[in-house]
């Protein structure tokens, strides 16, 4: 038996019955993270194994308790994990060793999961390439000279490579999605508040980062986010939670009766690399085959206006968190060009700008549900382009068109992050070359558990993780 290849709900299903123990869970996935790590470089901070191993064998004399109890988990590296080395990918905290968890953290490891390790991230998650100068560059298990994406890349490449059974993600900008795509997983970005941010930070501007779950499946989706999910008392908009797993695990086999809106490539608005929209649109043809109706649709905001409402909000908010570092010199020429820009572009906006992005944004959000009013989710791809050259910074042209900022590349993720729906991104095949990518289903605020029970047909029907493994 591969522990590996198994979902972590079958894992759990096997700890609990006691037909494995959380030691050889466990001495199957150090195992393989020291046989495939080195090519991928997804899981950085790896504690030392004899005592993760003390730790699991502990384990297999307890009472299974959680619903992560026993199964390996590496956090992405954004995220401070008591006792073990948290860098944010930033050389100004490479030797950081926080003293407490993060909300979420603590949530997964009350859940349970012993903690490994942590999984690589752009630094301070700046861009969809997981490289830094502290851990260096992810890269993708389908193509090692490929990128996995990013930020949360370095969780996507272990899941991919069956070094973690399940990870956890963020995603601003696609984090969650971005990765995915390019590593043939699923990343489900929850409804803005339902995975609760910690108290301390500013909450009540920021609104529009999360937590979420990945994984090779759609019911482990579920079960990770069951823990991560439900409202922080300290910090405002929580959501409650559902039981995720169960509307999961009653989802019909086919999707008739549901319509789906589909963008394509926004009317032209915005480019895509030879082959996405061909790929994803043969795709589609499993939404028909299961019953659906796919409807193509006009982006009724122009991407344009979404998009500098987007890099409005978003430098505000950097130059928010970060520029204090401007006050350094010897701290801010640490920083990654990328990260200040932001701050260098945050700190030019305007109180009339920044109103103006906040009212395109309302906008959007109105004209959004409306749609979601008549159509069950929103269909659009989660990538412009397939998984570059690891060593590029970022794609700066696409399709002939070039690129005016380092995330431009990625702009098709925007519709969701600036307002916050839950959306999965799901496989959806490869290139001729075998480079994976993905399309998200999003729906309106608070359809999580409706968007999962989608997602659960579409993998039971095409159950891509399964039938394209990599071959490393």
């Amino acid at each position: 038996m591969d522990l590996t290849a198994r979902s972590a709900l079958d894992l759990s299903r096997l700890i609990t019955t006691r037909e494995v123990k959380p030691s050889e869970v466990m001495a199957a996935h150090l195992d393989r993270i020291a046989a495939v790590n080195p090519g991928v470089n997804a899981v950085v901070s790896l504690r030392d194994p004899d005592r993760i191993m003390e730790e699991a064998l502990a384990l297999d004399q307890r009472r299974p308790e959680g619903a992560l109890f026993g199964l390996p988990l590496a956090v992405k590296d954004l995220l401070n994990t008591r006792g073990i080395r948290t860098t944010y990918g930033s050389p100004l905290y490479a030797d950081h060793v926080p003293e407490a968890d993060d909300l979420i953290v603590a949530r997964m490891r009350a859940a349970g999961a012993v903690l490994i390790g942590k999984t690589n991230t752009p630094e301070w998650g700046h861009g969809s390439h997981s490289f830094n100068p502290v851990h260096g560059v992810t890269r993708n298990p389908y193509d090692l000279s490929r990128s996995a994406g990013g930020s949360s890349g370095g969780a996507a490449a272990a899941l991919a490579a069956h070094m973690v059974p399940l990870a956890d993600g963020s995603d601003m900008m696609g984090s969650l999605r971005n990765p995915a795509a390019f590593c043939n997983v699923y990343g489900f970005r929850p409804s803005w508040g339902l995975v609760p941010t910690d108290a301390g930070a500013e909450t009540f501007l920021d609104t529009m980062a999360t937590e979420g779950p990945m994984a090779r499946d759609v019911a482990d989706i579920a079960l990770l986010l069951g823990v991560q999910a439900g409202a922080n008392p300290l910090t405002p908009f929580g959501q409650p939670a559902e039981d995720y797993l169960a509307a999961v695990q009653a989802a019909p086999d086919d999707l008739r009766g549901k319509r789906f809106a589909w963008f394509g490539d926004f009317g032209g608005q915005l480019p895509f690399e030879p082959g996405i929209i061909a790929t994803c649109e043969a795709g589609l043809k499993t939404l028909t085959d299961l019953g659906a109706e796919v409807v193509p649709v006009q982006l009724p905001v122009p991407a344009e206006e979404l998009w500098q409402a987007w890099i409005t909000l978003r430098s505000f908010l950097n130059f928010g968190s970060k520029g204090h570092e401007r006050r350094d010199p010897s701290r801010w020429e640490q920083l990654k060009p990328e990260t200040r820009w932001e701050v260098e572009t945050g700190a030019a906006v305007t109180p009339e700008a920044l109103y103006r992005a906040s009212k395109i944004r309302s906008l959007w959000y109105a004209r959004a549900h409306e749609m979601l009013a008549e159509f069950d989710a929103l269909v659009m791809p989660v990538a412009q382009v397939w998984p570059f050259p690891a060593e590029w910074r970022y794609p700066d042209i696409i399709a002939g068109r070039q690129m005016d900022t380092y995330h431009r590349w990625m702009e098709v993720v925007v519709p969701v992050s600036l307002i916050g729906l839950p959306a999965l991104a799901v496989p959806v095949g490869s290139g001729e070359d075998g480079l994976p990518t993905g399309i998200q289903i999003a729906g309106r605020h608070g359809a999580d558990a409706a968007i999962l029970a989608m997602g659960e047909a579409w993998h039971r029907a095409t159950r891509w993780p399964e039938k394209y493994p990599p071959r490393i």
